[in-house]
This record gives structure tokens, sequence and C-alpha cells, in this order.
């Protein structure tokens, strides 16, 4: 098996030049570059990246820890960090918790043995994850984690986007399904919505559940299965994930949405342009988040590590209509 010396003594160059050339650093000419790219192709030479990240305590790989691979808005983060830490020549190792404090703990020690880049950290929902320290460039993301700065979309304000929307379109019954009142992205994104609509002096019923189909399903049959004076004209939630359950629960009823009733949701997952009629909902931009998160782990954007917040927008689609 061919190693760094006999790359370069095939292309003639220094052991330097051509850790140089892996480590893709611009101060090597592109003849240079291309010959010895050439070199490691004829000679099969596959470089041990943990060995390499072992002599400089890092290797070309970021950690990235979400809490649920099936939630759809951390899989499409996940596909953004994977494809911008691809393009900077890095891999991710993909851990996740199934929202357990105790898994996240083991899963980021193991993490850490690996000698990351950086690591990149979507909490558990209620705040939890706490009791390690590093020297590797950690942040958060979307959720607070103690001892990290966090980056995320504003999570209040997008929520009151939505019911600025719905007041706009003449709505007065308006009820909101929320996240659990202990998990913090939920109480910041219930906060967001019911103190816009009470600076407007218009009220709304809440009821409370998780940020699945199921809760949106149920919560809304419990909203909407009522006679038509008593039942809200718009419902906002908290995640798309529970508005197309909402969906199903007001299709189940024989309500039409949104002739019957209006339907926002928040993140703008991929299904929400996809369902029948297509979601109107409040938008994270999901690829910023993640290049943002990439470079602040690599330092390849020389901005220190600190809070940093995206601001969310509203996209109106079939779903909301004036009254």
């Amino acid at each position: 098996m061919a190693n760094i010396k006999d790359v370069a003594a095939k292309a003639n160059v220094s052991v330097g030049t051509v850790s140089r050339v892996l480590a893709k650093n611009e101060t090597v000419g592109k003849e240079l570059r291309e010959l010895v790219e050439a070199t490691i192709r004829e000679l099969n030479f596959r470089p041990n990246g943990v060995a390499r990240g072992l002599r400089r305590s890092r290797t070309d790989m970021i950690g990235l820890v979400i809490p649920d691979i099936t939630n759809p808005f951390f899989a499409e983060l996940a596909k953004h960090v994977e494809a911008i830490a691809s393009r900077a020549g890095l891999s991710v190792l993909l851990s996740i918790t199934n929202d357990d404090p105790k898994i996240e703990r083991a899963q980021i020690d193991s993490l850490l043995k690996s000698y990351p880049t950086g690591l990149i950290v979507v909490p558990t929902q209620y705040g939890a994850s706490k009791g390690w320290s590093s020297d590797v460039a950690t942040v958060a993301v979307d959720r607070r984690c103690a001892g990290f700065p966090l980056i995320s979309v504003n999570h209040y304000r997008g929520a009151g986007l939505a019911a600025v929307h719905l007041m706009s379109l003449g709505h007065e019954r308006i009820a909101y399904i929320a996240g659990s009142v202990d998990a913090p992205v939920a109480g910041e994104r219930r906060a967001g919505f019911l103190n816009t609509l009470a600076s407007a002096g218009a009220r709304c019923e809440v009821v409370e559940g998780h940020f699945d189909y199921a809760s949106g399903e149920t919560l809304g049959r419990l909203l909407l299965d009522r006679p038509a004076h008593e039942r809200p004209t718009a419902i906002a939630t908290a995640s798309d994930q529970q508005a197309i359950g909402l969906l199903r629960a007001a299709s189940d009823l024989e309500l039409k949405v949104p002739d019957d009733v209006s339907i926002i949701g928040f993140d703008d997952i991929p299904l929400a342009s996809l369902v029948t009629p297509r979601l109107t909902t409040i938008s994270q931009p999901v690829e910023q988040i993640a290049a943002r998160a990439v470079a602040a782990t690599t330092g390849s954007d020389g901005v220190p590590l600190q809070d940093e917040f995206f601001e969310a927008t509203l996209v109106v689609r079939g779903s909301t209509k004036q009254l």
C-alpha cells in the first residue's frame, strides 16, 4: 500500500507539498497540485484521516448531533450540512440522540474521541443538554445548549408573522396548536404568536401537544369537531407536521381548507409544498443556518463564535384565505 512518501518520491516533490495538496492549501500552484493529484490517483493512495488528525489533533470531519432523523426539519438540516461540508473537503459523522440527554452525552463523548474539526449539536428539546466541555469548536443549532453559541431562526418573531397574516385576512376566531410547554422552542413560538395577537387586541384558543403529525390530527379534531359558529376560522400550528396532521383531521370531518378553516404551519419542510392544499407556513432558512454552522465550527469565515439569529419569512400558499 502506497504511503505519502511514495507519492512524494514519484512526483519528485517534498512530503510537505503532498500534505498541502491533501489539505487543499491554496498556496500550492495549479500545475503542481494537478501533478500530485495525478500521482495520488496513479498509486491509489488513500490518506489515513484519523492518523493525520492525531498528528494535528484534528480530523477533516465535523460531528453533527440531532435528536430525531424522522423529523423533516432535522433531516433537511443534515442534508445541507453534509453538502456544504463536502464542498469544503470535510466529511460529516452523524449521531442521533432520540431526544434523550443520556444518549446525547454518550454520542458527543464518542465524537470527541474522533478528534473532529468541529461539532454541531441540535440539543434535546427540553433543554437538558449539559455536562461536557471541549476545546473543539462547538455550536448549538435551533435550540439553546448551555455554554455554547446558538445559531437559529428567531422563533418568536417568526410565529408573530403567522399571527399578523391571519389577522390581515380578517380572522377573529383563531386557535393555536402549541408544542410542549416544557420545550424552549415551543415556548418561544407560542409566546410570539399569542403576544402578537394580544398586542392587536385579538384572542386565541390554545391547545398543547407535540411537534408531530399525530398531535396535529388529534388536536385538530378537538378544535374542528364543533358547530360552525363555535369552531375557529383559522388555526396556526407550532410545526408543519402538526399542520399536516390538522389537514387530515379537517378532511376526515369533511371540512374544506381554506374555505371552512385557514391553516398555517411553521418550518416550511419539503412536504409543505406537496400536500393538498399546499401549506401556508413560516419558512426557516435551513441552508443558511447549516452554512453558518459549518463555517462557525471550521473557522472558515473568520467570524468569532457567537449567537446568531436568522429571520423567518412568510410563505403564502393555498391553505389560508381572506375570511
